[in-house]
């Protein structure tokens, strides 16, 4: 999420890019396609607002309290940093994961307070929380029940070069340095982990059609890793490139009526319409 803050020095970002051609479904109301389920730019744009409007009163207040009751501070400070790309990248994260998990079978443990997380992100009692208390916890359950990959020197240069973009690593470092940064065995669990959960939604994706308005630059895995001592950080993993998947059609077919998700910020599952 671009609401991050980078904890760990070592973290990993951008493992493989999927593109999608047009597939024939298109809504302009429509974010996402995921099989039969559709995510609608509308309630992408309301997570986002109410996160907004979360993040501003607990801004204002904290800087009032330090400053003063007549204090106020900069339209900069009182922008929050998540998009609503980063609300459709949880949205389809989790219905994705949720396909991965029930395929696999794998068991999800409830680890993430969206309480503590709404807190930590200055969004308390979002939706926006929820769902990313929700996401880690999968998140958690893919990182660790899904068989390592193994990996090579062409993947860790992907790794790599997405450290030196994000500003994380040193740009310059040659195969042999590379390799050797990834080396300790904690940290190359944590990469071939991820690796092999970026293969899976790509495949995922594949099977089940999605697509994706052009409005939205793409999806991304929002991640975590932890380097020993140091703590959690949590970065952006790309997974599906946008070629225009979704397009604006003079008919376009009908939303079906919203199905908003329950008290707990649970998301509608694969079957049907998630708007």
């Amino acid at each position: 999420m671009r609401a991050r803050r980078v904890i760990a020095a070592a973290s990993v970002a951008a493992l493989g890019v999927l593109s999608l051609a047009a597939c024939g479904r298109s809504a302009p109301g429509v974010a996402a396609y995921v099989g039969d389920t559709t995510y609608s730019v509308g309630r992408v744009d309301a997570i986002h607002a109410e996160a907004q409007a979360k993040y501003e009163e607990t801004v204002r207040t904290a800087f009032k309290q330090q400053n003063g009751p007549s204090a106020s501070p900069s339209p900069e400070l009182l922008r929050i940093e998540a998009t609503p790309q980063d609300m459709l990248n949880l949205l389809v994260g989790i219905d994705l994961a949720k396909r991965i998990i029930a395929e696999k079978q794998l068991p999800v443990q409830d680890q993430i307070n969206a309480e503590q997380l709404g807190q930590s992100f200055k969004v308390p009692g979002s939706e926006y929380a929820k769902l990313a208390a929700d996401w880690y916890d999968l998140f958690i359950a893919l990182q660790t029940g899904l068989p390592a990959a193994e990996l090579t020197d062409e993947e860790r240069s992907k790794v790599y070069d997405a450290l030196v973009e994000g500003g994380v690593a040193p740009a310059g470092w040659s195969v042999e340095e590379q390799r050797a940064g990834f080396a300790e065995p904690d940290i190359a669990r944590q990469v071939a982990a991820v690796v092999a959960l970026s293969a899976a939604f790509q495949e995922e994706v594949k099977r089940e059609d999605v697509s994706l308005n052009p409005r939205y630059s793409g999806l991304e895995i929002p991640a975590l890793f932890e380097v020993p001592g140091r703590g959690l950080g949590a970065y952006d993993l790309p997974y599906l490139d946008q070629v225009s998947t979704v397009t604006d059609i003079s008919s376009p077919e009908p939303l079906p009526s919203s199905d908003a998700p329950g008290a707990d910020g649970a998301v509608p599952g694969a079957e049907g319409t998630a708007s």
